[in-house]
């Protein structure tokens, strides 16, 4: 069963996602919060597999929530829901650590999967997606780490534990290439670059693909076009 904590500040849309999830056999609704301290309340007393959070509530915004939640350690995911597919919002709501967004007029079946997506570990963005939010908005949201290109001998200490290999893979994973096209450029089993993805993402902490994405620009292996 997936548990869902839902985060709006508009009583009918939150109505209207309640309906809708619960009419599936796997999910089931924790709760409602109105503004992002609620959701960060509640979430911390309930502990969701997933929070659907918006964007625009009163008081603390759904990108502050999302912060404190994934900083927190908590195990619960976040998926963003915005207004256009590559707005500043996007852009900043997966910086803050979500898992994923979602526009709000998504089909149902899309808002159900990425749910269901998000609740396994999953990544609800195309790699290639991600990569176009953050070359659209890296140059005038400053919140990233100082590039590590400049000083070699100093590199950023969150690759550190890489090994080649692992740096290698990534940066790639950073230009947006899914295990396919890593397997078929760089002559590896599918099997073989799953592993490493697996590796890379314990090794630097991060929560999913697309976080490994952002390390990738922050640590200055990749950067915007």
């Amino acid at each position: 069963m997936t548990t869902v904590l839902i985060a709006d500040d508009q009583p009918l849309q939150r109505f209207g996602f309640r309906m809708l999830l619960e009419s599936q056999d796997d999910m089931t609704v924790l709760g409602e919060a109105a503004n992002g301290s609620e959701a960060i309340r509640m979430t911390a007393e309930l502990s969701p597999d997933v929070v659907l959070m918006d964007v625009r509530m009163p008081g603390l915004d759904g990108i502050e929530a999302t912060r404190r939640i994934t900083s927190s350690g908590d195990r619960t995911r976040v998926l963003i829901l915005t207004t256009f597919d590559l707005d500043e919002y996007a852009y900043a709501g997966l910086r803050a650590g979500a898992s994923g967004f979602l526009v709000k007029d998504a089909q149902p079946e899309e808002l159900l999967s990425g749910i269901r997506a998000v609740a396994t570990g999953d990544a609800v963005v195309a790699p290639s997606l991600t990569r176009r939010l953050l070359d659209a908005y890296a140059h005038h949201l400053p919140s990233q780490s100082p590039a590590a290109g400049p000083s070699a001998s100093s590199p950023d200490p969150r690759l550190t534990p890489l090994t080649d290999r692992e740096r290698e893979i990534l940066k790639v994973i950073g230009q947006g290439w899914t295990n396919t096209e890593i397997a078929t450029r760089l002559h590896l089993a599918e099997s073989t670059v799953k592993t490493h993805v697996g590796r890379i993402l314990a090794k630097t902490g991060s929560r999913d693909r697309i976080q490994a994405v952002i390390l990738a620009y922050d640590t200055g292996l990749v950067k915007p076009s």
